[in-house]
């Protein structure tokens, strides 16, 4: 295939972005490490040719593995299905996974960003591929993956505010909807540089119960910003003083209550907030 060669005042075509990475594969054994990338290479596959997507060829360009996870570019009309159906499959997938897998294998959790932007043809390169990577390494989507952990999740997905507009507002979602994500700023880290709006799914967990996780570490992270010994101007905004200690989001992991008989006019709680039943053992 030959490419033209635009003037560098072009803006280059727009691609969508998708890229995933595995929670704790440095710590996995080096003789697993192999066969658990295979199993993440194949449900990956399997998810994007059930969302109608055709994955690139590994030796294309449009591929990047990263060692514990890969960058797909895409093109920019396939945006839309990387948020929904793909999301879904993916959760799905990985539940699946969870359930068949051996007891020496770990579970895939997985963070996921999709992103829409100019890049460059033919080595896919620009601010796009920067700008996914940022929002796949960002605080928030590591938190919303802790919560999804708490819940008995396996993924978290941060979707950045172009595809977010391009997709999901603009209704070219069938089963998400706005109210099904949590907008946010994503910053990362030693990168004061970045700080990009986005939204965060995690399935199965409502936005309502996402929120305390996002806004403990943003509160921490704005404190931790502020100079110690200044004071701040008049008029402006004042981070919360922290914590003695990290306080516990409301709805983290909970008591667990095993019953194995009938019980009668027996009090167990005062009050129960969120209610799970595990069904698993029958």
């Amino acid at each position: 295939m030959s490419y033209t060669v635009s003037p560098p005042s072009n803006v280059p075509p727009e691609h969508a972005l998708l890229a995933v990475d595995m929670q704790g594969y440095s710590q996995i054994p080096e003789v697993r490490m192999a066969p658990v990338r295979s199993d993440l290479d194949l449900v990956l596959t399997t998810v994007l040719a059930q969302s109608g997507l055709e994955p690139p060829h590994p030796a294309d360009p449009a591929f990047k593995d990263t060692g514990d996870g890969a960058i797909f570019v895409l093109p920019a009309g396939d945006v839309a299905r990387l948020v929904d159906p793909l999301l879904g499959h993916l959760h799905s997938a990985l539940a699946r996974y969870d359930r068949e897998r051996l007891a020496a294998s770990p579970p895939l959790r997985l963070r996921v960003a999709v992103h829409v932007g100019p890049l460059s043809l033919p080595d896919h390169r620009g601010a796009a591929i920067n700008e996914v990577c940022r929002l796949l390494d960002s605080t928030p989507l590591r938190t919303a993956l802790s919560a999804a952990r708490d819940h008995d999740g396996f993924l978290a997905a941060a979707v950045s505010d172009p595809a977010f507009r391009r997709t999901v507002r603009a209704g070219r979602t069938s089963e998400l909807e706005v109210n099904h994500f949590l907008s946010t700023i994503a910053h990362v880290e030693g990168k004061p540089d970045f700080a990009e709006p986005c939204h965060l799914y995690v399935p199965r967990l409502v936005p309502q119960l996402l929120a305390p996780y996002i806004s403990a570490v943003s509160s921490l992270a704005t404190a931790q910003d502020a100079e110690p010994g200044t004071t701040p101007k008049p008029g402006s905004a004042q981070p919360p003083a922290p914590a003695a200690a990290p306080a516990r989001p409301p709805h983290g992991p909970a008591p667990v209550f095993q019953f194995n008989g009938a019980m009668q006019d027996t009090t167990v709680a005062q009050e129960i907030q969120v209610l799970r039943i595990d069904r698993r053992g029958r």
